[in-house]
């Protein structure tokens, strides 16, 4: 879609209603621009389309028609390059500069969103360990790793979860020492906020070229157990 910053027109329309005192009609704002009617709705549209312009119709102060009217959309403009990986290369470098603690930091910070993002299961029945692998399965297909579970039997959970596809790839390959453990994070706080009978105990990044390896295992019942953040060479 053309934005203003790629049509000098359509930006000129935008300074205007931002120039003016107070919301303009197509046919003032044309006035003030020197440009057709016509052609001024079309770029006052793509605006409202855009987003950072509102189309507003005045009361009526006598017969006829109500008018409508333009103005700039409150607030900071919208649109533009956002530059959420440098954010996150800021954060991870911060958390980098910690020293032997950031690892462990990295994966509480994943075991903390992790039980904040998976979806409950009912308190009732107790929850099977097949049934809590089927939602954290879901979960890592929601969150983009292309998730497919490995080994296990009819009624029994995987003893594995092959992770085709990684959300924040460029960062892991920077930053695997933080981010995969964040990852193993995620997949461990899931699990303890479901009080599944199932625990995350590894994650092998880049097991293959073209994948990670996340393990699973059956625990009894109970308050999570401690695990390892990764497998090793992770």
């Amino acid at each position: 879609m053309t934005t203003p910053r790629e049509s000098p027109r359509r930006r000129e329309v935008l300074d205007r209603l931002r120039a003016a005192a107070e919301p303009l009609g197509v046919a003032e704002a044309a006035e003030r621009i020197g440009l057709h009617p016509n052609t001024v709705r079309f770029h006052l549209d793509a605006l409202v389309a855009e987003g950072v312009v509102v189309r507003q119709v005045e009361e009526p102060s006598g017969p006829g028609r109500p008018r409508t009217v333009y103005a700039p959309r409150p607030g900071m403009d919208r649109r533009g390059t956002r530059s959420y990986r440098l954010l996150a290369q800021i954060l991870l470098g911060q958390l980098a500069s910690q020293g032997p603690g950031a690892r462990e930091a990295a994966t509480e910070a994943g075991r903390a969103w992790g039980g904040f993002l998976v979806d409950p299961l009912p308190p009732s029945p107790p929850p099977t360990a097949e049934r809590a692998a089927a939602r954290l399965v879901a979960l890592l297909d929601d969150l983009g790793f292309a998730p497919e579970p490995e080994g296990g039997g009819a009624g029994e959970p995987p003893e594995r979860i092959r992770l085709h596809h990684c959300p924040f790839l460029e960062l892991a390959e920077e930053h695997g020492q933080l981010v995969c453990p964040i990852h193993l994070g995620l997949m461990q706080g899931a699990l303890a906020e479901l009080r599944a009978p199932l625990v995350a105990t590894g994650l092998e990044p880049f097991a293959e070229p073209d994948s990670c390896l996340a393990h699973l295992s059956t625990r009894p019942a109970g308050p999570p157990a401690s695990v390892p953040t990764l497998a090793p060479g992770g």
